[in-house]
């Protein structure tokens, strides 16, 4: 079940980051005014050229997205640099903009569950899905039992820090907050406000870019995901998905279902369905974590320890028992709000369906279940 939902979050992540990129970079860069339709058509392509690089070369794909992360880095970086010269020795920014609420002054449901201020209390547990969807790599990686975990962590804290400095950063630089809010693409207008049209164009490059790396990453940790469980015979059609080419060595008929559905969704659903299944779409990973962390607490004292590994010494407990109370405060916020309902009902119905499965399984190829899955080396 675990898998199940990861792959159906990690398959509308790669939707829902592409029709960003297309949305919020790709058409103010190249001056297109915002259309729904054509960020359709933009994300459709996208996602046929991110298939296309994932299927060709696991080394491609860890060059292309290295140079995202470093092209982002670099972005942030740059934009709160020059941002912070703007307001030091030209002037123009506002630091009261921190703690004003803006268009939502008059919003009597802004502190309350599910209103804005809890929404963006919890928008970092999407950063922290981005880099952990990278572990569905580790068998990929070399001493997988250190260098994941290390990277997973050391990643969550750089972009807590540079992310923060950077929002800090746009937020001061804002100068009409109604405009600004209202905007198709805000960051965007507060970057040629404040840096002239040149430097827009430059970062909307490398924030396209940044974006595009992010989004290939995310559909080769999910075709990862698929072939995992058809290896194992968890996946439906598993003879098919667990088949990988000899010349590229990577899992074809996976990622080629990650295409599909994503073509599917641009296509078939309409503007408000999509935004509700994204939104459904938020809640599975603060599901996966936390019946993780319970089944991680409920077996810990019996699991073995890899020499060597990662490893939170003393810090483990505190540290899970943390995670649980913030993943259970997350799901709160997210189901319980009037507006929810929707996003709930998906929810409830991708559990039904992997439900289903499994209960064929149980039934009929209960082997599966019983046996353990085969390592990599075995297969």
């Amino acid at each position: 079940m675990f898998g199940w939902l990861t792959f159906w979050y990690l398959a509308i992540a790669v939707v829902a980051m592409d029709n960003a990129m297309a949305s919020q970079a790709f058409m103010p860069l190249v001056g297109m005014n915002p259309d729904e339709d054509t960020a359709r058509l933009i994300t459709v392509i996208v996602l046929v050229v991110q298939a296309l690089l994932v299927v060709a070369s696991t080394r491609l794909l860890g060059m292309v997205t290295s140079a995202a992360v470093a092209i982002e880095l670099g972005i942030i970086v740059v934009v709160v640099v020059a941002l912070a010269a703007v307001f030091v020795f030209q002037g123009g920014g506002d630091l009261d903009n921190l703690t004003s609420r803006g268009i939502t002054a008059g919003d009597s449901d802004y502190f309350a569950v599910g209103g804005g201020l809890m929404a963006g209390m919890i928008m970092g547990l999407t950063t922290l899905v981005g880099f952990d969807s990278a572990a569905n790599l580790a068998e990929e990686a070399k001493d997988p039992f250190r260098s994941v975990p290390r990277a997973i962590v050391a990643s969550v804290i750089a972009a807590a820090v540079t992310g923060m400095l950077f929002l800090i950063a746009l937020t001061v630089a804002i100068d009409d907050v109604t405009a600004t809010s209202t905007s198709g693409a805000p960051i965007a207008t507060i970057i040629e406000d404040r840096l002239g049209p040149v430097m827009e164009r430059i970062l909307l490059s490398g924030l396209a870019c940044a974006m595009f790396g992010a989004g290939m990453v995310v559909m080769a940790a999910c075709s990862r995901q698929v072939f995992s469980m058809a290896r194992d015979k968890r996946f439906p059609a598993h003879s098919i998905m667990r088949r990988v080419s000899p010349r590229t060595r990577t899992p074809i008929p996976a990622t080629i279902l990650i295409l599909v559905i994503g073509i599917v969704l641009m296509v078939a659903l309409p503007g408000d369905a999509l935004i509700q299944l994204i939104v459904g779409s938020t809640i599975l990973p603060a599901l996966i974590y936390g019946a993780t962390v319970i089944l991680y607490l409920a077996v810990r004292k019996r699991l073995d320890r890899k020499e060597g590994g990662f490893s939170l010494g003393r810090w483990e407990l505190p540290v899970a028992v943390s995670a649980l109370v913030w993943v259970v405060f997350a799901l709160f916020v997210l189901v319980t709000p009037s507006d929810a309902t929707v996003p709930n009902l998906i929810v409830v119905g991708l559990i039904v369906v992997g439900g289903i499965y499994f209960a064929s399984m149980l039934t009929f190829r209960r082997e599966v279940l019983e046996t353990e899955p085969a390592l990599p080396s075995e297969v």
